[in-house]
């Protein structure tokens, strides 16, 4: 893809690759642990990126305060090219999600008009190219658990955490209805 570049940014977590076009950003990944595997997690995927470390100023200072614990909005555009229209839908709804609120993954797929799509939610926000910016650490399973996690649970759990959510209650900070998931309307 051409016109493809990429910066670095440290918080207090590691090092966050993001890379972008024209269009908006492409890709990050939750911190990596050295600069290193920052930079080798790029050229793994995009070669022919070129770094411009002064890029993205004002993202990468959203990001190093996030991961400081405040309370930040991430509008930043971003490219959705190659992905399909319903993971797009899935991404922009969990994106509406507020800072310290989950939502299931049936409320999603209510969301964007698939009842009974929680598992292709979590298929959708298994590729989501922007971890963060769409925050799917915030969506949990309709039976108060945390559901699968492309960093891990540890890490979505250290991330909600980070939020202000407690894991131990997700049925209450989902504002999930106890006759939903008897009825099966959740995932």
């Amino acid at each position: 893809m051409p016109g493809v570049g990429f910066t670095l940014c440290y918080v207090k977590w590691g090092w966050v690759p993001l890379v972008f076009s024209n269009k908006g950003i492409l890709a990050l990944t939750l911190p990596k642990p050295s600069e290193g595997d920052a930079i080798l997690w790029v050229s793994e995927r995009w070669p022919e990126a070129e770094l411009d470390p002064e890029a993205l100023g004002g993202l990468k200072a959203r990001l190093m305060s996030y991961f400081e614990g405040k309370r930040v909005a991430f509008d930043d555009p971003v490219d959705w090219d190659g992905a399909t229209g319903f993971q797009i839908a899935v991404w922009q709804a969990t994106r509406a999600i507020p800072w310290g609120e989950v939502r299931s993954y049936g409320e999603i797929a209510l969301a964007v008009g698939r009842p009974g799509g929680a598992r292709a939610v979590g298929q959708a926000l298994s590729v989501n190219p922007v971890p963060i910016i769409v925050p799917c650490h915030r969506v949990v399973r309709s039976d108060g658990t945390l559901g699968g996690f492309t960093g891990g649970i540890e890490l979505k759990r250290r991330l909600l955490a980070l939020e202000g959510v407690h894991t131990g209650d997700l049925r209450t900070a989902a504002r999930i209805r106890p006759s939903a998931i008897s009825e099966g309307r959740t995932g």
